[in-house]
C-alpha cells in the first residue's frame, strides 16, 4: 500500500573508506523496494593483498535484488566511481546512465578489455531529467577533478535527496561546466529532505585552490624552466592536461605524452571538445625536440613501478631519459600508502641532478573536493533535513557529521557500509542492514577474499614454503628417498647447515617414528612429516614456514 512506501539508502561501499563508491536508493513498501544504483566503483589493492590487482564491492545483496533493480546512475568518470561497471555488470544487466564524458570513458575502457561486455548506456547532459523506476534524477553540474561531475537530484514522492558525488566549488574549472550555484539553490528553495555528501576534506578550513591558479603556476614554471621538463599527473585530470598544453604553448614547447592512460583520456577529451586545438606528440617524436622545446607528461605520480616517470627515473625507457638541469613537476598529492614509492622516484631523479617541484615549492596541484568553507556554502544552499555524510574514513566522517550540526541541519546520520537509512517518512534512521564485503580482481579472475589464495600468499611471503615428497610400499617401507624443495628460506642455518638437509633429516625421522603397521596410512604419514619439518624450520630458523607434504602409497 501507499502508505507503507519508504525512501531508503543503503551504501554497499565508499562509507567509513575513501573509494570503492556504490550506493542503493530504495523506494517502495519493504517487502517490495525497487532500487536505484549508484556509482560502481573500484579501490586499489595495498602491499597486503599480494597478486590482487582491484578491489570491488560486494555485490550479494543486489545480486538477489536484481529483479527490483531499475538502473545504474553514474556521477561521474573516476574509477572509484565507475570503475567496476565493466567486470560487475553481468552480475546485475541494467541500464547505465552517464554523461558522454564518462559513457566514453567507459566505451574506451571496454575495447582494452578481452570480453568485455556490451553494457547499455543512456547518455544524459548535464541539467538533463531521466527517470530511473520510481526515481526522477536530474543531473546537476558540479566542478571536479574530471570533466562532467554531477550531483544527483533524486526525487521521490517521499521528498529530494541531493547525491553529491565528488565535488569542489570552482568558478573556472579549466574545462567544462562550473557548478551550478543557481541551480543548487533553487534545489534548495524546492525543498531538499536529505543530503548524501562528499566528506573527503571534512578536516580542512578554508576552500580548495581553482584549477585557473594552478594554470597559472604551471605556467610560470614551464616558462623559467631551462632544460626538459617533465609533468606528472592523474591522468583523469583534463583540465590539468589542457593547462599543460597550453603552458607549454606559451614557452613555445611541444607536449609528448608518456603513458597509454593519458592517451585514452586525451583521445575521450578530444572527442568531447575539452582540448580545444591543443596538440599532442606520440613519445617517438622525443629524439627530434631540442630540450628547450620539450614538455613531457607523463603517467607515474603515484610512483608505479610500470608507469612512465618509474622507468625514466630508473633509466629504462626505451626513448627517454631525463638528466641534469631538467625539471619534473608532481602536479598532484600523493595518495596515503604511495609516500615510498613516490620518493623512490624522486630520489632517483635527485641523484640524475633533476629539479623537483611540488606543490610545497609552487601552487601547482589542487584538490578535487570541498574544504569546509565550501561545505558550508552547499549547505546554505540545500538547507536539507537531513545529512548522511559519505566518501570518507571514520575521522572524516565524524567532523563532517559535527559540522552538519553546527550549520543547523536538524537530523545527522552517521551510516556505515551495510547500514539501510529510512530517509523517510518520519525521522531518518537506521532500520536494517545488508551483507557487504569486497571483492578481488585477482588476474582474470573476480573472487571472494576467502577463496582468493590471498591469505596463504601473505603467509608464503612471510616464511616461505617448503615441499615434501613422500613415496611408501604397502608394507610402510621408503621406497626412495623424500624429495625436498625449500623456496624462500635462507639457505642456511646460523651455523651452515642447509634448510633443505635439515627438513630431510627431520622428515625421515619422523616417518622412523612411526610404527611400520601404520606408516600404510598416507594422511596419517605425511601430517607427522609436515609437523617435523615446521618444527624443525622453527627451531632453527624462529619462523612457521609453510609446509605442503604429499605422501603416496604405491
Amino acid at each position: 500500500m501507499a502508505d507503507d512506501n519508504e525512501l531508503v539508502f543503503l551504501p554497499l561501499g565508499g562509507v567509513g573508506e575513501i573509494g570503492m563508491n556504490m550506493a542503493l536508493y530504495g523506494y517502495g513498501p519493504a517487502d517490495a523496494r525497487t532500487w536505484m544504483m549508484v556509482d560502481c566503483g573500484i579501490t586499489f589493492a595495498h602491499e597486503s593483498l599480494p597478486g590482487v590487482d582491484v578491489i570491488f564491492p560486494d555485490t550479494r545483496f543486489i545480486e538477489e535484488e536484481r529483479a527490483n533493480l531499475a538502473g545504474i546512475v553514474l556521477t561521474h568518470a573516476h574509477e572509484d566511481h565507475y570503475g567496476a561497471v565493466l567486470e560487475l555488470w553481468p552480475r546485475l544487466e541494467k541500464q547505465v546512465f552517464a554523461t558522454r564524458f564518462t559513457a566514453g570513458l567507459l566505451a574506451a575502457k571496454a575495447e582494452g578489455m578481452q570480453g568485455a561486455p556490451k553494457v547499455p548506456v543512456t547518455v544524459v547532459g548535464q541539467g538533463d531529467r531521466v527517470t530511473v523506476g520510481p526515481f526522477e534524477v536530474e543531473y546537476v553540474a558540479l566542478s571536479h577533478s574530471i570533466p562532467e561531475p554531477n550531483a544527483l537530484a533524486i526525487r521521490t514522492p517521499l521528498g529530494t535527496v541531493i547525491h553529491s558525488g565528488d565535488w569542489k566549488i570552482d568558478a573556472e574549472p579549466g574545462v567544462g561546466k562550473a557548478i551550478d550555484l543557481p541551480r543548487l539553490a533553487e534545489i534548495g528553495r524546492e525543498g531538499v529532505r536529505a543530503l548524501i555528501c562528499d566528506s573527503t576534506n571534512a578536516l580542512r578550513e578554508g576552500r580548495s585552490r581553482s584549477e585557473a591558479e594552478v594554470a597559472k603556476a604551471l605556467k610560470e614554471v614551464v616558462a623559467a624552466a631551462p632544460g626538459r621538463v617533465a609533468v606528472t599527473l592523474f591522468s583523469s585530470n583534463v583540465a590539468r592536461i589542457r593547462a599543460v598544453g597550453e603552458a607549454a604553448r606559451a614557452a613555445g614547447r611541444s607536449v609528448v605524452v608518456v603513458g597509454r592512460s593519458l592517451w585514452r583520456m586525451i583521445d575521450v577529451a578530444t572527442e568531447c571538445g575539452y582540448l580545444g586545438d591543443l596538440t599532442f606528440l606520440e613519445e617517438e617524436a622525443y629524439k627530434d625536440l631540442p630540450r628547450q622545446n620539450l614538455v613531457l607528461l607523463c603517467t607515474g605520480s603515484q610512483g608505479e613501478s610500470r608507469a612512465a616517470l618509474a622507468r625514466i627515473a630508473g633509466g629504462d625507457h626505451r626513448h627517454i631519459d631525463l638528466t641534469k638541469g631538467d625539471t619534473v613537476i608532481f602536479s598532484s598529492r600523493t595518495i596515503p600508502g604511495n609516500e615510498r614509492a613516490v620518493n623512490t622516484v624522486i630520489n632517483q631523479l635527485c641523484d640524475k641532478g633533476v629539479r623537483i617541484i611540488t606543490d610545497r615549492e609552487a601552487p601547482i596541484h589542487t584538490s578535487g573536493h570541498p574544504c569546509r568553507d565550501e561545505l558550508r556554502e552547499l549547505y546554505g544552499l540545500l538547507k536539507p533535513e537531513v545529512a548522511v555524510p559519505v566518501h570518507g574514513e571514520a575521522l572524516h566522517l565524524t567532523r563532517h557529521a559535527e559540522l552538519a550540526r553546527i550549520l543547523g541541519v536538524p537530523e545527522v546520520m552517521l551510516a556505515e557500509n551495510g547500514k539501510m537509512v529510512r530517509l523517510a517518512p518520519g525521522p531518518a534512521e537506521i532500520i536494517d542492514e545488508a551483507p557487504v564485503g569486497v571483492l578481488y580482481r585477482d588476474g582474470d579472475l573476480i573472487v571472494d577474499p576467502d577463496e582468493s589464495g590471498v591469505r596463504e600468499r601473505r603467509k608464503l611471503s612471510f616464511a616461505g614454503a617448503v615441499f615434501v615428497s613422500l613415496l611408501l610400499d604397502s608394507k610402510g617401507n621408503i621406497i626412495a628417498d623424500p624429495d625436498v624443495a625449500v623456496i624462500g628460506l635462507p639457505d642456511t642455518d646460523d651455523v651452515g647447515e642447509p634448510f633443505r638437509a635439515i627438513v630431510f633429516d627431520a622428515v625421515e625421522n619422523a616417518i622412523h617414528s612411526i610404527p611400520r603397521s601404520r606408516r600404510r596410512d598416507p594422511d596419517l604419514v605425511g601430517e607427522a612429516a609436515r609437523r617435523a619439518a615446521r618444527a624443525a624450520v622453527l627451531e632453527r630458523w624462529g619462523k612457521k614456514t609453510h609446509v605442503v607434504v604429499m605422501a603416496s602409497i604405491v
